[in-house]
C-alpha cells in the first residue's frame, strides 16, 4: 500500500472512531458535564431530605438466642418485603442484646435496629432530594458494581473519543498545528488554575 493511500486508510479509521465513539458516549457526556455543574454548586440544588420512621416486630423464629448466628438473609428479606426498602446491604451486625442492618444506594440510606428479646424494631429511611440522586450516581456512591462499570467504560469511550479527535488533526495540515496549539492551552490553563487558585 503507498504511503498516501496508507494515510488517507488510517484517517478513515481515526474519523470512524471519532464519530461513533463520540455518539456512544453522547449520553455519557452529557450527563457528567451536567452533574459536575450540580456537585460543584451542590448548596444551590440541595433540598432537605425527606425522613420516615416505622416501627414493628419480627416473628421469634427469625431471631436467634443471644450467642447464635442470625439469619441476616431472611431478616433482610422480611423487612425488605414489608417496608418496601431499597438500596444494598451495608452493613449487619449481631450483639448480645440487638441486631442492626444498614441499606445504602444512590440518594438512599435506611437502618433498623432490632432488639433480640421481643422482636421489636425501629426503621429510619432517608431519602434525599433535589440532584442528590444524580450527584450519587456521578460518584459512583453506594450504586453497586455495575454502575461502576459503566463509569469506567463511559471514561475509556470518552478518552479514545479526545484521542482520535487529536488524531485527526495530524490529517488536516492547515488546522494541525492551530489545533495542537489550542489543546496545549487548554492543558496549561488547567495546571496554571490549579497551581494559582487552588488552597
Amino acid at each position: 500500500m503507498s504511503a498516501p493511500r496508507q494515510r488517507t486508510s488510517w484517517a478513515a479509521v481515526a474519523r470512524w472512531l471519532h464519530t461513533y465513539l463520540s455518539l456512544v458516549g453522547f449520553g455519557a457526556l452529557l450527563f457528567f458535564s451536567v452533574t459536575g455543574i450540580t456537585l460543584n454548586h451542590a448548596g444551590f440544588f440541595e433540598l432537605e431530605a425527606d425522613h420516615a420512621e416505622a416501627h414493628g416486630s419480627l416473628p421469634k423464629e427469625l431471631l436467634p438466642a443471644a450467642g447464635a448466628t442470625a439469619d441476616a438473609t431472611a431478616i433482610e428479606a422480611r423487612l425488605r418485603a414489608e417496608h418496601g426498602l431499597s438500596g444494598a446491604l451495608a452493613d449487619f451486625h449481631a450483639d448480645a442484646e440487638e441486631l442492626s442492618l444498614v441499606w445504602k444506594g444512590p440518594a438512599y440510606a435506611a437502618d433498623v435496629v432490632i432488639q433480640r428479646a421481643d422482636g421489636e424494631y425501629e426503621l429510619c429511611v432517608t431519602r434525599q432530594r433535589g440532584t442528590a440522586l444524580i450527584d450519587d450516581l456521578h460518584k459512583g456512591r453506594d450504586s453497586g458494581a455495575a454502575w461502576s462499570l459503566v463509569i469506567d467504560v463511559s471514561a475509556v469511550v470518552m478518552i479514545v473519543a479526545a484521542l482520535t479527535g487529536l488524531w485527526l488533526l495530524f490529517y488536516v495540515q492547515k488546522r494541525k498545528n492551530p489545533g495542537l496549539l489550542v489543546a496545549l492551552v487548554g492543558c496549561v490553563v488547567l495546571v496554571i488554575a490549579w497551581a494559582l487558585f487552588v488552597p
